[in-house]
Parts: structure tokens; sequence; C-alpha cells
């Protein structure tokens, strides 16, 4: 059920300069590395995705590592025909940051990107710049631990900031749970309708706990890590924000009066 526009949206709110800061790094980061196959070597070809491959290696995060340190050259298995050492001098703690700026492909950035630009404006408004940009990092680490908790030995590689946006996602689902979001259903012939924010995103949630029961380490969706930071969020902004949105029932129903 992708939304399709901020709830409450009005021009005179003061712009979400964290939020649409984020967008632009993680289109600026994708566009510039290997995966948006915009750069001079062939798109489907070996050396393509051997760079991939490092780049990956190199800034994503690798749940062992987080635990054991940086992994020996060749203990990760390359693709035939990449010879490349792993890199021994790497942070696993920094790779948790640096991942989040990383996407897989277009779909992946797209629909992250989406997801945040819908729901990441009214909670940092609610939040204010600061304290919003500390809660996304602090969910997209909680998001990233828990997941290496139940996947200690996994060696393969994480990308992508779903884990924070899911924290945000929790965090709007707790300030503005009767905001209404305006989303496309694919058995409704993608019709735009509206529901109320728990109930869109309750389903979201839902969904990713169903598939992350199922959750295994390898190539795919970290569905545990959307559950782990979607949780994160809801219980951040509960603890740190007692008071709920000053939405009205009249205007909850409406999406207006959003701080």
């Amino acid at each position: 059920m992708p939304p399709l526009r901020e709830p409450g949206k009005t021009a005179a709110r003061r712009p979400p300069v964290v939020t649409y800061s984020v967008i632009a790094l993680c289109f600026l980061v994708f566009l510039t590395g290997p995966a948006s196959g915009l750069g001079g070597t062939d798109g489907g070809g070996g050396p393509a995705l051997c760079a991939q491959v490092r780049y990956f290696d190199h800034w994503g995060v690798i749940p062992t590592e987080l635990w054991h340190g940086p992994l020996a050259p060749g203990a990760l298995g390359l693709p035939y025909g990449c010879h490349s050492p792993h890199y021994a001098d790497k942070a696993p703690f920094v790779s948790v940051l640096t991942a989040l700026f990383l996407h897989g492909n277009w779909l992946h950035l797209l629909g992250n990107m989406l997801f945040l630009f819908v729901f990441g404006a009214g909670v940092e408004r609610r939040m204010g710049p600061l304290r919003f940009a500390l809660f996304y990092l602090a969910a997209g680490y909680a998001a990233t631990y828990g997941y290496a908790v139940a996947h200690a030995d996994s060696t393969q590689t994480l990308v992508g900031a779903s884990g924070a946006i899911a924290g945000v996602l929790g965090g709007y689902l707790f300030l503005f749970p009767r905001a209404r979001v305006t989303s496309l259903l694919p058995f409704l012939l993608f019709l735009p309708l509206r529901f109320p924010a728990w109930l869109a995103l309750g389903f979201w949630f839902v969904l990713q706990w169903l598939a992350a029961r199922a959750d295994t380490p390898g190539p795919g969706v970290a569905y545990l890590a959307h559950v782990i930071g979607f949780g994160f969020g809801f219980l951040c902004a509960g603890a740190c924000f007692r008071e709920r949105s000053k939405l009205t029932p009249q205007a909850a129903t409406r999406g207006e009066g959003q701080p």
C-alpha cells in the first residue's frame, strides 16, 4: 500500500530540511555509485558487478562484523572472476551509518525515498530538525544491530535506509495516528484511497512482521530490520513525546492541523 502524498501538507509550514537533505544525499550517493548504472563500465558486464561488490563490501554493513570485527581477506564469497580483498581497515560501527545512504537499485531507492518524503516531514516538524536527525540515525542503528543479533554469523551485506525509515513510520504512527494517508491498493486497481494512519501503517507493519518470520540471512529484504526499526520509532516517540499530535478528532479526519 504505497503512500502518495504527505498528509495535511500546507505551503505555510517550514520546510523539513533534514528530511529533504537525507533524500538529496541518498540520491547523490546512488547516482555517483556503481549501482546506478551511470558509471563508465557496462551495466550488465562482469566489471560492473565486481565494482558493485567492492563498493557494498566497503561501505555496507556485514552483520557478523558488528560482533567479530572486519572479516579476513577472502572470507566473503565473491562472484566468479572478481578478485578483490576485503577491506581490513573497515570500521563496522561506522558502516552502519554509511549503509543508511546506500541502495542496491533504482526501485530500492525510489521506494524508500517515497516513504521518507511522505512521513518524514510530519515527524520532523513535530520533533524539530536536530531531534529528528538524532531519532533517524538512532532508528537506523537500532534496526541494524537488532537484525545483527538475530543473524550474528551472517556475511550478507546490508544496505539501505529501510530500517531508519521504518523508525520514522513508527514515530508517525504514535504522533499522528488519526491523520489520513492517501494510498494505492493494487487489488483495487490502484485506486487512490484515504485511510487513517493507524490502519495504513498498522497494515504495513503486519506485512513486515509476517515476512520477518520467514526471514533468513541471504539476498533479499531484511524484514526483521523493518520490524525492529518500526518498534523502536514507536516506542522512542512515545517516550520522548508523551503529548501526541495536537490534532483534534475533526482535524485528524481531514488530515489537517499537524504541528
